[in-house]
């Protein structure tokens, strides 16, 4: 036979070849086995539940709760095994003993202000703790709606309760009439007050203000004075500026190209004997010194004569200023070549004597005697020392002891004595004392005394 189930309902089935239970909406029902209908229908369950508080206060909670299977299938198959013998009467005790249960539970760790001040948390609790038992029986609850708490008979707790809220609400109506009124008052005095003091103080801010600006004013006009003459005095400033700044260029310029004809100067120096160039250096330095210093002084003396005679005369002082500079560029410009020019023969004489070393295998001995020769040197070193020998006439005396070897240190002393007095007084003219001038030479002591005069025996 084939079922099939309504829109509000599910077909279980079991038997042959069904391991355990199998809910579907519609199936084939074979021979040994059973099917049935199950309606899933929420439905509304009316409870006055019976509860009380952790003060042992107690009271009645009228709810309503919808509670149906849940449309899951494990949910429904949990329905269907346990839920599907049972008489329609069974399935609202089986739910009003789980709230009430779980109700009770709740309601027992709460006070009774906690309960009526946050009813939202208590509703909450009690639908949390209530859904995990009905998830054992696959139902689920769809909604729930807790009335106004009530008294038990014998309690009037929430009759007082009502009582103290009324009378708090008709207590806090007078206090707010007549605070109402208070604020009417006192408002209309403080407005008119300060209407009052924002008119006054609008009027002293006014006066402040038109003060203030006749203040500003004069000061701007100082301050206006101020910046023209500051403006003069920057200019006739930089008049004078403009013209010491031609002159000290000049200067500079000049400076400039006395030091870079020294370095030339020095180089080539450098290129001849060492010993030469460093002295001839040493006194170009000391004269471009000497110089350069004479010139800077007369520039000075000049530059202050020509700073009293120019003074008033900014625009032709301006050109005449430029003139002198492009003029001083140009002189410069003539000294550099000319600089530039010494360099390269120096450079070249340099590379000259690098050759040249390098021809000798890096003997510079033997480089500076090749230059020596070539140019002469030892000619003229040979000339000048003959002049300098030129016209002498000297005496010479020779004298001996006929060959025979010294034996006596002292005598032989002694015995040269004589002869040595004999030849000072005739080369020198000088008379030596007369206790020395009586000594006289033994002729068997001295046995040869020869004295040549002008290279002659």
């Amino acid at each position: 036979m084939y079922k099939v189930a309504e829109a509000n309902q599910y077909v279980v089935k079991t038997g042959f070849g069904v391991a355990d239970i199998l809910v579907c909406k519609k199936c084939m029902v074979w021979p040994g086995q059973t099917a049935q209908y199950f309606d899933v229908t929420p439905h509304n369950f009316e409870l006055s539940l019976h509860a009380m508080s952790v003060e042992k206060l107690e009271f009645l909670l009228p709810a309503v709760m919808t509670i149906g299977p849940k449309i899951e299938l494990p949910s429904l198959v949990k329905y269907a095994r346990l839920m599907t013998g049972r008489t329609k009467s069974n399935v609202p005790e089986l739910v009003k003993g789980i709230i009430e249960g779980e109700t009770r539970v709740i309601a027992a760790g709460m006070s009774m202000e906690e309960i009526f001040k946050d009813r939202k948390a208590f509703k909450e609790n009690i639908i949390r703790n209530v859904q995990s038992e009905l998830d054992h029986f696959g139902l689920y609850c769809y909604n729930t709606n807790i009335k106004s708490l009530q008294d038990t008979p014998g309690s009037e707790y929430f009759s007082y309760m009502r009582m103290k809220t009324q009378e708090g609400a008709v207590n806090q109506a007078k206090i707010d009439v007549a605070d109402a009124r208070f604020k009417g008052d006192v408002g209309e005095k403080e407005k008119v007050g300060l209407t009052r003091q924002e008119v006054g103080r609008i009027e002293a801010d006014t006066v402040i203000y038109e003060n203030e600006k006749k203040a500003a004013i004069s000061q701007a006009n100082a301050r206006l004075e101020a910046r023209r003459a500051e403006f003069d005095r920057q200019v006739e400033t930089a008049k004078i500026e403009a013209k010491q700044a031609s002159s000290t260029r000049q200067i500079e310029l000049q400076r400039e190209y006395e030091e870079k004809r020294q370095l030339a100067e020095t180089e080539r120096l450098r290129a001849d004997v060492v010993a030469k160039w460093k002295a001839e250096y040493e006194v170009g330095v000391q004269k471009a010194n000497t110089e350069l210093y004479n010139q800077q002084r007369k520039a000075d003396a000049e530059l202050f004569k020509k700073q009293q005679e120019a003074e008033g005369m900014f625009i032709t002082a301006a050109k005449a200023a430029e003139a002198q500079m492009k003029k001083a560029d140009a002189y410069l410009y003539e000294k550099q070549k000319e600089a530039e020019a010494i360099s390269e023969v120096m450079a070249a004489q340099a590379n000259g004597l690098k050759m040249l070393v390098n021809a000798f295998n890096g003997d510079t001995n033997a480089a500076l005697n090749y230059l020596m020769v070539e140019r002469g040197t030892f000619q003229a070193m040979a000339k000048e020392n003959a002049n300098a020998i030129k016209g002498l006439n000297p005496k010479i005396t020779v004298w001996n002891q006929d060959g025979k070897a010294q034996s006596n240190p002292i005598a032989d002393i002694y015995k040269s004595l004589p002869p040595l007095i004999d030849t000072v007084r005739e080369q020198t003219g000088i008379m030596p004392p007369t206790w020395l001038a009586n000594m006289t030479p033994n002729a068997n002591e001295v046995t040869k005394s020869q004295t040549l005069v002008n290279g002659k025996a």
